[in-house]
C-alpha cells in the first residue's frame, strides 16, 4: 500500500478546567487546572495523532477513540498514540518526523519540553531528534489568549516502511 512519503498536520484545542491533571506530551505538569476531555486531554497527542492518522488516510481521532466511550474514560493519551502508530504501520508507513508548537499562556512550558519529546520519540519510535516541540503564547488574543484554554498543532512525516 505505500506510495512514498506522506504528511498530514493535526489541530487540537481543550478548555482548561478546575480538578483535571495538566498533561502535555505525556508529562504532567504542576497547574492549578488540567485540560477538559475525555481522556487526559493532552492536546499536543492529539494533535499529534490527527496528523498520523490523516497522512497515513485514517479517519481522526474522534471516530477511532469516541469521545463518551468509557474504554477511554481518563485514557493515558500516549497510549492511544502507540495504538495509532500500529494502525499506521499496518498500511505501510512509519513516522519519520513530528514538529509541533503549544500555545498556552500558561503555565510556562519550556521546563518540561524535552521530557514531552523524549516521551513522543518512544511511543514513536524516533530518535528524539526527530521530535520537534515549540512552545508560544496567543499574546493575549482569543480564548487561548485568554487563558481559557491550550491548543497543539502538528506535522507529521510519513514514510514507507
Amino acid at each position: 500500500m505505500a506510495r512514498g512519503i506522506r504528511i498530514g498536520i493535526g489541530v487540537d484545542v481543550h478548555p482548561l478546567a478546575a480538578g483535571r491533571r495538566l498533561v502535555l506530551g505525556g508529562v504532567e505538569i504542576p497547574y492549578e487546572r488540567g485540560l477538559a476531555g475525555w481522556s487526559d486531554g493532552d492536546v499536543l497527542v492529539h494533535a499529534i495523532m490527527d496528523a498520523a492518522l490523516g497522512a497515513s488516510g485514517l479517519p481522526d481521532i474522534g471516530t477511532h477513540f469516541p469521545p463518551g466511550d468509557e474504554r477511554y474514560r481518563d485514557a493515558r493519551s500516549l497510549d492511544l498514540l502507540r495504538e495509532v502508530r500500529g494502525w499506521v504501520e499496518a498500511r505501510g508507513y512509519r513516522a519519520a518526523q513530528v514538529s509541533a508548537v503549544i500555545v498556552a499562556e500558561a503555565p510556562r512550558l519550556q521546563p518540561y519540553v524535552a521530557r514531552m519529546r523524549a516521551h513522543l520519540a518512544e511511543a514513536l519510535g524516533l530518535a528524539v531528534e526527530d521530535v520537534g516541540v515549540q512552545v508560544t503564547t496567543a499574546e493575549g488574543l482569543g480564548a487561548v489568549g485568554r487563558g481559557e484554554g491550550i491548543q497543539a498543532f502538528a506535522v507529521v512525516l510519513l514514510e514507507p516502511l
